[in-house]
């Protein structure tokens, strides 16, 4: 650019460039995504399909790991502190959820994303697996999205669109699940899982499972209960004897040989598989569950 060569002429050129209006460069609206630290896997992917960009999300317990003898680190502590929000299950689920949360600092809202489901009881204590039966998950998923909307209300109408979108998927689902099941005669609907953890989902299809460990995998099944389990396959029958992903099949094997059942297949109770495989989101996990025991119901004796 060149100047004026008089002095006047240069200061007026001076005064008028400083009154010249600034470029407005466009500020991107968009709040950050907001920090969700959930406690186990499939809460953390319910939570990604629902908050979409809006949300990171991490899980304390990943896949094929067992939440119920978690021992939380440090690192969790911290990843704890940083968050937004955090989400967990509850009905005992997480058990160590409380001393992490007074550990870490955390002052943020907790989400109880079950709250409103109606609680399976088994004596005094709550059944926490309530994710097993897929009218609850629509609850999980409405309570997710009031919380992730409450804490980025710009992202609110997104969030709401994907939740309603993921509770159509689970109601399409839930009607495959239910069609499947009408098809396997009511006297064969009986099956044995490590852990009683199918509660909720045997109540939803009609199907009675047994398991040689209660709802909790912190204590060992006595040599009693497993004899017993044992007497009633061979006299009731149960054929159908499945492993779980987060639990040593070794005790399920030795059942199915000693009572004459056959392994049906590997159940995904409380945990995601690995990404990139057969049940790595809770839509693909629920239907493989219900795809490898309806098939082994149904298989010919």
């Amino acid at each position: 650019m060149n100047f004026p060569s008089n002095p006047m002429r240069r200061r007026f050129f001076a005064t008028s460039l400083i009154a010249l209006p600034l470029p407005v460069f466009a500020q991107s609206n968009t709040p950050r995504p907001l920090r969700v630290v959930a406690s186990f896997s499939i809460l953390a992917d319910m939570a990604r399909e629902i908050g979409g960009s809006a949300v990171e999300v991490a899980a304390l317990v990943g896949p094929d790991s067992d939440a119920h003898v978690f021992q939380p680190s440090p690192a969790d502590a911290r990843r704890l502190a940083n968050a937004e929000l955090v989400v967990v299950n509850g009905l005992g689920f997480e058990g160590w959820m409380d001393r992490l949360v007074r550990s870490s600092g955390y002052r943020g809202p907790v989400l109880v994303a079950s709250e409103g489901v109606p609680v399976r009881r088994m004596g005094r204590e709550p059944d926490p697996h309530a994710w097993q039966d897929l009218a609850n998950a629509q609850r999980y998923a409405a309570n997710l999205r009031d919380a992730m909307a409450r804490a980025r209300p710009a992202s609110a109408a997104e969030i709401g669109q994907r939740c309603a979108s993921y509770i159509e998927r689970l109601q399409a689902l839930d009607r495959e699940v239910r069609a499947r099941f009408d098809a396997v005669p009511r006297q064969r609907r009986r099956a044995i899982s490590s852990h009683d953890a199918f509660g909720y989902f045997g109540a939803a299809y009609g199907i009675e499972f047994l398991a040689p460990q209660g709802m909790n995998t912190d204590s060992e099944a006595s040599a009693a209960s497993v004899a017993r389990l044992i007497d009633q396959i061979r006299r009731e029958d149960v054929r159908a004897v499945f492993v779980e992903n987060i639990s040593d099949p070794r005790l399920v094997q030795r059942i199915a040989r000693e009572g004459g059942g056959i392994v049906g297949g590997r159940l995904y109770s409380d945990a995601l598989s690995a990404p990139g495989t057969e049940a790595d989101t809770y839509l693909k996990l629920f239907a493989h569950n219900a795809t490898t025991i309806a098939s082994a119901l149904s298989a010919k004796r």
